[in-house]
């Protein structure tokens, strides 16, 4: 006799991030493209755009990473950023309170991104593994007797 079963029944772990030398490897694709396309659509030496570029490029990033990875990714987003948003171009500089609300601009940026996977995640789990619902796979007959 064949007995059919959903493939979806059951629980579901939680998605494993994606590790971190593919994370930081994103990154430094990703900033060189949007600085490239900043620097060729807006024009050097207008570093906001490409900082909230850069954040948002961290926080996407973060949504599928490992905290551990989230130094990483901001520190290679700020270099792109000093490096050729910002002339002179190739140059790595440092200017002391910008540069730190830059690195912490996109650090923030990359931790909120990881954090919001992980609640999100964790939230989505807890639905699926809720004591009250009935199981998908059992049947009403298999349910034990509770009095």
């Amino acid at each position: 006799m064949i007995e059919w079963k959903l493939l979806g029944a059951g629980a579901r772990p939680v998605p494993q991030p994606v590790a971190t030398p593919l994370v930081w490897a994103g990154a430094g694709g990703g900033a060189l493209v949007l600085v490239a396309l900043f620097n060729t659509v807006v024009g050097p030496g207008r570093p906001e755009l490409a900082l909230s570029a850069l954040s948002l490029l961290a926080a996407l990033l973060g949504l599928c990473a490992r905290f551990t990875a989230a130094p990483g990714t901001a520190l290679l987003c700020w270099m792109f950023l000093n490096g050729f948003a910002i002339p002179p171009a190739g140059t790595l500089t440092w200017a002391g309170h910008r540069d730190t609300s830059w690195l912490a601009c996109l650090l923030t940026a990359a931790l909120t991104g990881t954090a919001l996977a992980r609640v999100l995640h964790a939230r989505a789990a807890y639905r699926r593994l809720t004591p009250g619902r009935a199981r998908p796979d059992t049947a009403p007959a298999d349910a034990p007797y509770v009095s």
